[in-house]
């Protein structure tokens, strides 16, 4: 009888994963194509060590979110919605409502679609900053940016 080797399967351990932090520039960037790639950080997929059930993912911080381009007609047709519970509670925006009050939300609730929805969904959306404007406050960080065109 020969003996077989049996490569074992890797899971990635919470404290051992290396995080690091990635800078993204949303200017003149498709939302959905944006949100895939922020999704796809956040969730370590662009690592060797990608373990679906841990968070192995980096911290991203977004930048010029207000500058974020929506295709087609969905700037005034796609609405955001939303319920406090109460009776008569129920709000709706259109996007181009939403850009002018709240410009991170528009990227943040594309991310959020994108990324499992269950806990580990809602851990992996802490590591997500989103800015408005060109400015961040995670300069001590030392964030790498991320080529959005490859």
């Amino acid at each position: 009888m020969t003996s077989k080797r049996l490569q074992k399967t890797f899971h990635a351990k919470p404290n051992e994963v290396d995080r690091n932090w990635v800078l993204v520039d949303a200017d003149n960037q498709t939302l959905g194509r944006l949100a895939t790639k922020i999704a796809d950080v956040l969730r370590g997929k662009n690592k060797p060590t990608f373990t679906p059930s841990t968070d192995a993912g980096d911290f991203v911080v977004v930048i010029n979110a207000d500058k974020v381009v929506l295709t087609g007609k969905k700037e005034t047709q796609k609405r955001y919605h939303r319920h406090s519970g109460f009776p008569g509670g129920y709000r709706s925006a259109q996007v181009k409502e939403v850009r002018a009050k709240f410009p991170e939300r528009i990227i943040m609730n594309a991310v959020k679609g994108m990324l499992p929805h269950n806990k580990l969904g809602s851990q992996l959306l802490t590591k997500l900053k989103v800015y408005a404007g060109s400015e961040h406050k995670h300069e001590a960080q030392n964030p790498v940016a991320l080529d959005l065109n490859s």
